[in-house]
């Protein structure tokens, strides 16, 4: 888990935040994260622990005096935020998880390619800096928690038991099967990690059982080609059925859409016949909209507004 933000900055933005850390690092110090502050080196040290820090938040939420080596800073805990070509370049090609600070002085500078970038940092939350580490790191977003049950990104590790799961013969009657080959299955979520989660920030998720730690089933939010509005998909295994969980994660899932992502409508699609799904759409609040061919099936489309 990330322990250290790092920023390493050109003189002009370590003057400016140097004066704020202790904002940023009151923000983040109940996840037991340390906001560290240096300027930008020419060269980057090679070792993990060469790094120095300038100055910390102390619990005046002033800068402080401190030295990042003798905390033991790490590469696999530590998100570096830099604004500097040269600086981002010497930690990219070290490995280390890197975000860029734009401002108005490198605004026209050219910036090595990053997958993260931010503007103004005062303005972020603890979940910022985490959900960019996890994705940097290659580990999956928690993305929400019911009274039961747990709802993540899911993994490669995932599709085992998803051919748990969808070995019922129930489960693959109203809805696409996985792939026969699992190491097919396995390129597909890893690219699905990559280019869905990453360029979206939702997609289909991970549903856990808390009690037991369990992947009881799928659920969350997909885009289907030829159509404007996000869809809702779940599938609970045939174990965990009519305990209620269904209703009780895609109710958080149109939550979360409300709420995080800001949807105003969702759609689902269910074939002709499916009646558990359809009821449960409309235990939802989803209302029947049109009948609709795809790939040579019929469904019904159903919508509700948030």
């Amino acid at each position: 888990m990330i322990k250290y933000i790092q920023f390493v900055l050109s003189e002009y933005y370590y003057e400016i935040l140097a004066e704020r850390v202790g904002e940023i690092q009151a923000k983040v110090e109940s996840h037991q994260v340390q906001v560290l502050l240096s300027k930008a080196l020419k060269e980057v040290p090679g070792t993990e622990g060469g790094l120095k820090g300038d100055k910390q938040a102390d619990d005046r939420g002033n800068a402080s005096g401190g030295c990042v080596a003798d905390r033991g800073i790490s590469m696999k805990d530590t998100l570096i935020i830099a604004d500097e070509p040269e600086t981002i370049q010497s930690f990219l090609q070290q490995g280390w998880y890197v975000v860029v600070l734009y401002h108005e002085k490198n605004k026209d500078i050219s910036i090595p390619k990053v997958r993260y970038g931010v503007e103004d940092v005062f303005m972020l939350e603890y979940r910022s800096y985490e959900e960019a580490y996890r994705r940097l790191a290659g580990l999956p977003w928690d993305i929400l928690e019911t009274d039961r049950l747990k709802v993540r990104e899911s993994t490669v590790e995932d599709v085992n038991e998803f051919y748990r799961i969808y070995e019922e013969p129930s489960i693959t009657f109203y809805m696409e099967d996985l792939y026969k080959e699992k190491e097919a299955e396995q390129a597909y979520m890893r690219a699905y990690i990559d280019q869905v989660y990453g360029f979206y920030g939702y997609g289909l998720w991970t549903v856990i059982l808390k009690s037991t730690d369990e992947v009881i089933g799928r659920a969350g939010l997909s885009v289907r080609e030829g159509y404007e509005l996000p869809e809702l998909g779940f599938v609970i295994d045939v174990f965990h059925q009519h305990q209620g969980y269904g209703y009780e994660v895609c109710s958080a899932i149109l939550r979360y859409a409300r709420e995080e992502l800001e949807f105003g409508k969702i759609q689902a699609m269910v074939k002709e016949k499916n009646q558990k799904s359809r009821r449960l759409l409309t235990k939802l609040g989803f209302v029947f909209e049109r009948d609709v061919i795809e790939v040579n099936r019929n469904y019904k489309l159903f919508v509700k507004n948030l």
